[in-house]
């Protein structure tokens, strides 16, 4: 089968990406060819995401469009991975005859037989795993540019907020150990020329107390430290666990952006408490008031709108919030009522029209916060990562150390000498539009 031709599908979050390139990996190690051209695959996967309504949605109709090329192209086989099927894995096996096999959140290590066992004839092959059966790392095909790459720290999740279907997906928090974490990085930075490292878990706040019974993020950190990049960012960190000893450490280490990916999802009292979440409005304006003082931190947050019982006086709150503490980046998300979490128990569920409305103030809101954000780096100098030409403007395309890849803002500028992709400079910032900052390298 090494003549075998398959496409990779990867949808949902960087963590899925990881798991992704892992699976990647795997195949490569069995000889197996690839092509980005579906219309060639020989066999297409499709790793989903199920983490709200829109993330199944959207799984369940790139399947369908993969199934055409059954129909319209060389593929024999079409083979979903990953959430969808770790949560509905019996009802869709059931109900999707187009998909040839499914496989579960820890079944990757098992791609490679299960497309042994489609070519043998088999059919409707359904890998059921337990969520804390989680399978060895492999070496990773990387599927983002070489100069950067996400490091999974950490699986699955504790925090049992009440909306959140990832502990019943992905199990409980598991963190690698330091040794695995780190000889996956060197691995990386080894093949790849690789200048910035993403530490991402579901919690990398909350990285090692399960598996030292203290924590060992900046032991890790450490390590990770004395590795050839320029930038380490760290995504995503709840926050009671950002402590003074974790800011000093990131303050004396210039490789680690002061960049904190923070989801606090709400300020009102009464909305943080239904959703289970530690921290209140009190110890959220204490952090934001910490990180001010240090100055310097870009802080990104993501916000849940429309939770159960959230009143327009708990959207006010928010509001009032938002506008006092200017955070540099926000995401909005209208709550998506999940099976088998406790929020989709709670009574005064939100109408959709109600949660779309707050969901626009609230974007509208931070919008301008943006803009004035980015008026206010007019002047200042930014290291800046080169990724992309803007051919239209002929202008070089970066990003700041306060913005992440694909969720972020990015800073076009001008460049009197050629530059090489994932190459790190300084510029100067002369403008900003919708957000968006303009400048020259320096």
């Amino acid at each position: 089968m090494n003549n075998l031709a398959i496409g990779v599908v990867s949808l949902g979050c960087d963590k899925n990406r990881i798991d992704t390139e892992e699976m990647l990996g795997r195949l490569a190690g069995e000889g197996f060819g690839f092509t980005q051209d579906a219309a060639q695959a020989d066999v297409i996967i499709v790793n989903t995401c199920a983490f709200i309504d829109s993330a199944k949605e959207e799984a369940i109709s790139t399947l369908l469009e993969m199934a055409e090329y059954k129909k319209d192209g060389k593929c024999k086989f079409l083979i979903a991975t990953g959430c969808l099927p770790q949560r509905y894995m019996q009802e869709l096996s059931e109900g999707m005859p187009e998909v040839d096999a499914w496989l579960g959140t820890a079944g990757y290590d098992k791609i490679a037989d299960v497309i042994g066992r489609l070519y043998g004839g088999e059919r409707g092959i359904a890998v059921a795993n337990d969520k804390d059966d989680r399978c060895p790392v492999a070496p990773r095909m990387l599927t983002t540019p070489e100069h950067y790459a996400y490091l999974k720290i950490a699986e699955g999740c504790g925090n049992r907020c009440t909306y959140c279907a990832i502990p019943s997906i992905r199990g409980g928090y598991t963190s690698r150990p330091i040794e695995s974490v780190v000889e996956e990085a060197k691995t990386l930075t080894a093949e790849h020329p690789i200048k910035e490292l993403i530490v991402v878990a579901q919690d990398v706040s909350r990285y090692g107390e399960d598996l030292y019974g203290e924590n060992r993020l900046i032991d890790l950190l450490e390590k990770l430290c004395e590795l050839p990049v320029e930038w380490i960012r760290l995504l995503y960190l709840y926050p009671e666990k950002i402590t003074d000893e974790l800011l000093d450490f990131i303050d004396s280490h210039p490789k680690i952006c002061r960049y904190l990916d923070i989801p606090l999802q709400h300020y009102s009292d009464k909305v943080l408490k239904r959703m289970n979440r530690r921290i209140d409005s009190k110890g959220i304006d204490t952090l934001v008031a910490k990180l001010a003082a240090r100055g310097g931190y870009t802080v990104r947050s993501t916000f849940i709108v429309g939770f159960p019982g959230e009143t327009d006086e708990d959207v006010g709150l928010l509001e009032r919030f938002l506008t006092r503490a200017k955070l540099d980046r926000c995401g909005f998300f209208e709550y998506s009522k999940e099976d088998g979490t406790a929020a989709a128990r709670l009574p005064e569920q939100v109408p959709e029209e109600v949660k779309h409305a707050r969901f626009e103030r609230l974007y509208a809101l931070q919008e301008g916060i943006m803009d004035q954000k980015a008026t206010a780096k007019i002047g200042t100098v930014q290291e800046v990562i080169y990724e992309d030409i803007d051919f239209d403007g002929q202008m070089f395309v970066g990003r700041t150390r306060g913005d992440a890849p694909g969720v972020d803002s990015r800073i076009l500028f001008t460049s009197e000498r050629p530059m090489d992709v994932g190459e790190i400079c300084r510029v100067k910032v002369t403008g900003a539009k919708d957000g968006m900052l303009t400048g020259e390298c320096i």
